[in-house]
């Protein structure tokens, strides 16, 4: 058996996706519901963590009138839910700086990436959600901006990780509607989360990341591009 914090030391240990929660601190989001998963956690973190799942569920997870498109506010959200694949995490750092939280944060990143997987279609949605449960929004724009600009960069381009923060008053927006604001969340967290070739459009006003997505993909992204280019109106009537 596998855990998303101790991958199998052999290579003849079966390859499942079962989470060891009481080492990894890790749990799914049913998981919340079971009072005996959480009676070692403090009534505060519990909160926390049922405010970000309920968020999830309810809003991330769900169609939106105002998304600008069809399907749920982040469409990779149903699929990791519902292969179970979405893990939450709480922490307490108001005593930590930038480099202590980067620390945390690799460690989380280092459970990703030794989760392994014996179906490959479920690996791109394992994610954790680290939630914080003493960080007040003013200050995790700031913090975030910090950790992301060590972390950001190496982790997708090293290991093929994606990084989003999330906090309240956040004004990250939809890509079809740019007054949606998708990652203004009611309690602050880092979303860890495996890379995947539709997440062009999300890099698609930055040069510098939109290089490293093509780098990342090669020949795959150029015909990702032109799959999306032919679906456009001028090339619909042209056909």
């Amino acid at each position: 058996m596998t855990s998303l914090e101790n991958p199998p030391s052999s290579a003849s240990t079966p390859l499942r996706d079962v989470v060891s929660a009481q080492a990894a601190n890790l749990f799914l989001l049913e998981d919340l519901d079971d009072a005996n998963r959480t009676r070692k956690l403090a009534e505060n973190d519990v909160a926390a963590l049922r405010i970000v799942a309920d968020w999830i569920s309810t809003f991330v997870g769900q169609p939106h009138k105002d998304v600008g498109r069809a399907g749920a506010v982040c469409p990779y959200v149903p699929g990791a839910r519902d292969r179970k694949k979405l893990w939450l995490a709480h922490e307490r750092i108001s005593g930590l700086g930038v480099a202590d939280t980067v620390q945390l944060v690799n460690r989380y990143k280092s459970r990703v990436l030794n989760a392994q997987s014996s179906n490959v279609d479920d690996a791109i949605y394992k994610s954790i959600v680290v939630v914080f449960s003493d960080l007040s929004a003013d200050r995790a724009k700031d913090l975030f901006n910090d950790v992301l600009q060590q972390l950001g960069a190496p982790s997708y381009v090293e290991d093929g990780l994606v990084l989003g923060a999330f906090y309240e008053g956040n004004e990250g927006a939809a890509i079809y509607n740019p007054s949606f604001r998708s990652f203004a969340a009611p309690v602050p967290f880092l979303l860890i989360r495996r890379a995947i070739i539709s997440d062009w459009k999300f890099f698609l006003s930055n040069d510098t990341w939109l290089k490293r997505w093509a780098g990342r993909y090669g020949e795959s992204a150029v015909l990702t591009l032109a799959e999306e280019l032919r679906r456009l109106p001028w090339r619909m009537r042209r056909d």
